[in-house]
């Protein structure tokens, strides 16, 4: 009795068989562990049995599958092995698909650049491959790059270059990391650190040098500097050690994050990767408006024909006053000042720096009383830095700041130690 090969008789086969479809030589339907059905042509070449998939069944209908083995049939005819001529095709699709360092690096910035928290990490990414990466793989196949390629672009700059060649390293182990998962390499990571290039490069030392910052009894010193120049960065310099702030965060700053007396800077502009609130004194709105006066037609507070200042505008400002500081480490001289002359709580001050609080206490700080906090330090903070601009006397200005020491809390004594210190 011949088999029955209608819709309902091959989807009720319920148990792993191969079922054969007897008006078709070679064809049979394959029905696993799972219970999934797949068509498979089984047939003879110089005594050697080959199976060729044809699809799953019932997206691949039994007429279909018919078909498929007619044409491959048509090939056997002809001397042609459709296994063989499968396995030629997948290799030509994989020589297709290999891609070089170079596009696939572009690719990989262009995917993750979004977010990462500072603009200038694509440009490092872009620069430090360009002239130290693609020089040696930049044309090779991801699958052809080895562990001798990445001594080769790191092994003269290891010791001498000791941040640009670790990041670099960090880079190419990311790339080809990423490119492992999407099955673009099969090989492991060339550029892994951990288990692999840590017994062949010496490691670097860790250097404990911190970012160089002003004492914070000079800043009003400074600050008076800073305000006889009208100039854009002496601008951004001011309103950075205002409001205690990244470099990158001011830069990049933009009209519409200044909501009435609040400056809100986005999470995708923050380290943290979460929105901070930054309440802004009398000084910082002045300098807003002057900052407007100067560049009205861009989207940047600070720019320079409406592009954002450079990385470097702050810093020469600062080297102008004193060389061997960092924009960076006002952010040191507001904690130290916070620490040692004020009253103010440790969380207020972490906060106010948009570090990350991992207490018990950090829910609490961040409801609405935490701007309060702030806003309140923020305004001693500015009463500390334009000392030196309150008043043309400074008799009369130390003792109005004795005055408001013995009034306002949480002000400790900001000013009185500023003076015992040669400010006045």
């Amino acid at each position: 009795m011949t088999k029955s090969t209608d819709i309902r008789t091959l989807k009720g086969l319920d148990r792993p068989t191969r079922f054969t479809i007897p008006d078709t030589k070679g064809l049979h339907l394959w029905v696993r562990d799972d219970l999934k059905k797949y068509w498979v042509f089984r047939f003879t070449v110089d005594g050697k049995r080959h199976d060729t998939g044809l699809g799953s069944f019932p997206e691949i209908t039994l007429a279909d599958a018919k078909h498929k083995v007619a044409k491959l049939r048509g090939l056997l005819a002809n001397g042609i092995n459709p296994a063989e001529l499968k396995q030629q095709q997948r290799e030509a699709t994989k020589q297709k698909s290999k891609v070089t360092f170079s596009e696939y690096a572009r690719d990989h910035i262009d995917r993750m650049s979004p977010n990462w928290w500072n603009h200038k990490n694509e440009k490092q990414w872009i620069n430090t491959l360009t002239t130290y990466a693609y020089p040696v793989i930049g044309k090779l196949d991801l699958d052809a790059i080895t562990t001798e390629h990445v001594l080769k672009i790191l092994e003269p700059i290891w010791t001498i270059k000791n941040q640009t060649s670790s990041r670099l390293r960090g880079r190419i182990e990311r790339i080809m990391g990423a490119a492992i998962t999407q099955g673009l390499r099969q090989q492991s990571n060339p550029a892994l650190w951990k288990g692999h290039l840590e017994h062949l490069l010496p490691a670097h030392r860790k250097s404990n040098k911190h970012h160089e910052a002003l004492p914070y009894a000079e800043i009003p010193e400074l600050m008076a500097h800073l305000s006889k120049t009208p100039a854009v960065s002496y601008l951004a310099l001011q309103f950075t050690i205002l409001t205690a702030a990244r470099t990158s965060e001011v830069l990049f700053a933009e009209w519409n994050e200044i909501k009435d007396d609040v400056w809100v800077i986005p999470a995708h502009r923050m380290k943290a990767k979460r929105e901070h609130q930054v309440p802004l004194c009398s000084r910082a709105l002045e300098l807003l408006k002057e900052a407007h006066h100067m560049a009205k037609d861009s989207t940047f507070i600070f720019n320079n024909y409406g592009k954002p200042l450079s990385s470097m505008a702050m810093l020469m400002a600062i080297r102008r006053y004193r060389t061997g500081l960092t924009v960076h480490g006002f952010r040191s001289s507001f904690r130290d000042w916070v620490s040692e002359e004020t009253t103010h709580s440790s969380e207020v001050a972490e906060m106010a720096l948009a570090h990350t609080i991992t207490n018990k206490v950090e829910a609490a700080y961040r409801r609405g009383i935490l701007l309060e906090r702030r806003r309140a330090l923020m305004l001693d903070w500015e009463k500390f830095c334009l000392y030196h601009s309150q008043s043309h006397h400074p008799q009369d200005s130390h003792q109005a700041m004795i005055t408001q020491d013995c009034t306002e809390t949480p002000l400790a004594y900001p000013l009185h130690r500023a003076t015992q210190s040669g400010l006045s």
